[in-house]
């Protein structure tokens, strides 16, 4: 017969489940630092030897990393989606970063439909809040305060997809982002892309969530990442035509 005796689940084991989910669903983020031994004990109401046993099952799955005199952290996941090879690859040609641009379009205006349709109060209380703390930094033009929030509004809606491989897809991807392995978010105001462009264009997309309108969420995200390609576009252009400037340039030079 298909039966086997049912067993009282371990609270270790309990505790290993419940960090797993968390990790999974992107709530606990790569570099976090868990509470403190004793604090963590008692938020999950197990004893601190049934603690360190759920601990130590997570290092060994390489989940947990426990870093001398600072405590135990969710380890880098996401430094495993690229090989350091690939990386330097995708920085060295402008291809990829219109390939990372179209990837991004497909499943973030998917993302962003499936949000204003299944997304609840509370993930888009998330975005509005993103949202506001954009609005906030635009005031107080602070570049850096806004490329980080810009990131943060994507992976929101990324979020309230509830999705847990797109956003550990994504979140990997925004990485290389925030490392500047595709662009820089100075780039385009060299294009004369103004902020209040940007702002009005990640409005517009809050805007379409918060009504539940997940054609018009779809189609924001689109129109801002379409306008984001242009830009770059626009860039490539003009260095290379700076190139060529200033070989005629010194080539008028040296004749006279």
């Amino acid at each position: 017969m298909p039966f086997r005796p049912v067993q009282q689940e371990k609270l270790s084991a309990a505790v290993v489940h419940q960090i797993e989910q968390l990790i999974l669903r992107g709530i606990l983020r790569p570099g976090e630092r868990l509470p403190a031994e004793r604090e963590l004990a008692e938020r999950l109401n197990v004893s601190r030897p049934s603690l360190r046993d759920a601990i130590g099952n997570l290092q060994e799955q390489g989940l947990l990393e426990a870093r001398a005199g600072a405590g135990v952290f969710v380890a880098d996941v996401l430094g495993s989606a690229f090989a350091p090879a690939l990386v330097q690859l995708f920085a060295r040609h402008d291809e990829a970063v219109f390939d990372y641009l179209s990837f991004r379009k497909d499943l973030e205006g998917l993302a962003a439909e499936r949000a204003a349709r299944l997304g609840s109060r509370t993930d888009l209380q998330v975005v509005q809040t993103v949202f506001d703390k954009m609005e906030a930094a635009h005031a107080k033009r602070n570049p850096e305060d806004e490329a980080q929030l810009d990131a943060l509004f994507h992976m929101a809606i990324i979020e309230a997809s509830h999705n847990v491989v797109m956003l550990h897809m994504m979140r990997s991807m925004y990485q290389l982002l925030r490392e500047g392995v595709f662009y820089n978010r100075q780039i385009m105001f060299r294009q004369r892309a103004t902020r209040e462009v940007l702002l009005d264009q990640h409005r517009a997309i809050n805007t379409n969530l918060q009504k539940h309108d997940p054609d018009g969420a779809k189609q924001a995200v689109e129109t801002h990442l379409n306008y984001v390609e242009t830009c770059l576009r626009n860039q490539i252009k003009t260095d290379q035509n700076e190139v060529v400037a200033r070989q005629r340039l010194s080539h008028e030079v040296e004749r006279h």
